[in-house]
């Protein structure tokens, strides 16, 4: 019986459960042991798994992984949209975590014919990335830091949900890109973030994350804000284009705002701070209310 029990107790001390998560496809992953050579495909999926407690753990990652300051230093996978599949499986990675709507299926087929266990992600609104974090968490084993900033996260969004979200309505008309011109639908986060901030996206019946649309269609929308992006900290020329059409009530009120996309494009821990923005341009929205 002695013999027995230290036999038991020994078992219990190396047994592990296997990790089963499903991914933001549906797609059921099983891992016998948190992942220990990671390899993200996409910007984003970078950002949070250092937010996760997970960075230590990543061995490749896409091009434009540039924060944390220490994503910088790992070696270069090719493009979210252009992979280097030789490169990845050189790094012998036990989990790959991609972007399912940014990400080549075929790429991502490859890999899994490799044996290379992938798990895609697709934040569709803005508390996914909470989720995502624990998820990350739970594959890396980090699953303390990463309940820690899921509750950061979750706690600020709480907090500017209950200060804006029943403040009076602003149409707002959200601006990708000029040429082509370039809008978010529905479906993209950034129109959550809108909502978040008591806002109404003008183009929230189209269904595509990223339509394009025309400038008539804008200017029959007659959004009373218009927020813009750009591809860095600066702000785009093309934000004061639209100070041409002086009738627009966005125009008329000055209301053209500018939130660098790194807070609010990407779908990572720092998107409450693009919204705590978004909401402060709402407000400034509010107050020109009574302008001409």
């Amino acid at each position: 019986m002695k013999r027995l029990a230290c036999l038991l107790a020994f078992l219990a001390c190396h047994a592990h459960a296997d990790i089963v998560v499903t991914d933001d496809s549906g797609a059921t992953l099983r891992l016998r042991e948190p992942a220990r050579r990671i390899v993200s495909l996409a910007p984003h999926v970078t950002e949070t798994l250092f937010a996760a407690g997970a960075g230590e753990r990543l061995v490749g990652v896409v091009d434009y992984s540039d924060y944390p300051e220490a994503a910088k230093q790992l070696p270069r996978v090719g493009g979210y949209s252009k992979l280097d599949l030789e490169a990845i499986a050189a790094l012998k990675p036990d989990l790959a975590v991609g972007w399912a709507s940014g990400n080549a299926p075929a790429h991502i087929e490859k890999l899994r014919a490799l044996g290379i266990p992938v798990y895609l992600s697709q934040p569709e609104r803005i508390d996914d990335v909470a989720k995502s974090l624990e998820r990350y968490g739970e594959l890396a084993g980090t699953q303390e830091i990463a309940r820690e900033a899921a509750v950061r996260f979750r706690n600020r969004l709480q907090a500017l949900r209950e200060k804006f979200g029943a403040r009076p309505a602003v149409r707002v008309f959200y601006q990708i890109w000029k040429q082509p011109l370039m809008t978010v639908g529905g479906g993209q986060v950034i129109s959550d973030v809108i909502q978040l901030c008591g806002g109404i996206n003008v183009f929230a019946d189209l269904k595509l994350l990223a339509p394009k649309v025309t400038v008539e269609a804008v200017l029959a929308a007659d959004p009373e804000a218009i927020v813009a992006s750009g591809m860095g900290e600066a702000r785009p020329e093309w934000v004061d284009d639209w100070r041409q059409w002086p009738g627009m009530t966005a125009v008329k009120r000055g209301n053209l705002f500018f939130i660098p996309p790194d807070l609010i494009q990407r779908h990572t821990p720092r998107l409450v701070e693009g919204a705590a923005r978004l909401c402060e341009h709402l407000e400034t929205a509010r107050r020109h209310l009574g302008k001409p």
